[in-house]
């Protein structure tokens, strides 16, 4: 199975603003949006808060839909929220991402296994707006292992199930 996608974000963040933060306020470490990200097979993004974070680490790289983050600004009514809110790594068009779930697939040469749902977590009502956090709750994203070296860059391509 294969869909014509489109990479529209590629973000990456040298620091947690929310993990280890329960009952504390959330940090700004910032993010960047840069053209291409370095995929390091078994450890991360370099560059990226979860390089290296713990061996075999299923949340290596992260993926969310476009069509999700499009929908969160029209439910509830904020046209200026950033993508980056929602601190994945990979903003995609157009593939069905709950379907990646246990499946190894290929993406610009890369290969990557689909782990499970990124779920949301509730610092998501701060970073957009109460309620987003119950919103996103299954469509909340993929987190997916690397499994070979490369580079994503932002722009169309295919990604395809593997065998």
């Amino acid at each position: 199975m294969e869909w014509e996608i489109e990479l529209v974000h590629l973000f990456v963040s040298e620091g947690h603003d929310y993990l280890g933060r329960h009952g504390k306020e959330s940090l700004d470490h910032g993010i960047e949006d840069p053209d291409l990200i370095e995929c390091v097979a078994g450890r991360g993004i370099r560059g990226d808060r979860y390089f290296d974070h713990k061996e075999n680490y299923k949340g290596q790289i992260t993926f969310f839909d476009h069509g999700v983050y499009e929908a969160v600004k029209r439910e509830f009514d904020l046209p200026e929220l950033a993508a980056s809110a929602f601190r994945r790594n990979v903003i995609l068009k157009d593939v069905p991402l709950p379907e990646l779930i246990g499946k190894p697939f290929a993406l610009q040469g890369l290969e990557f296994e689909g782990v499970e749902e990124a779920a949301p977590c509730y610092w998501m009502n701060e970073a957009a707006a109460d309620g987003v956090h119950e919103f996103l709750k299954g469509v909340g994203g993929l987190r997916a292992r690397i499994l070979a070296d490369g580079e994503l860059r932002k722009g169309s391509g295919v990604l395809s199930l593997l065998p």
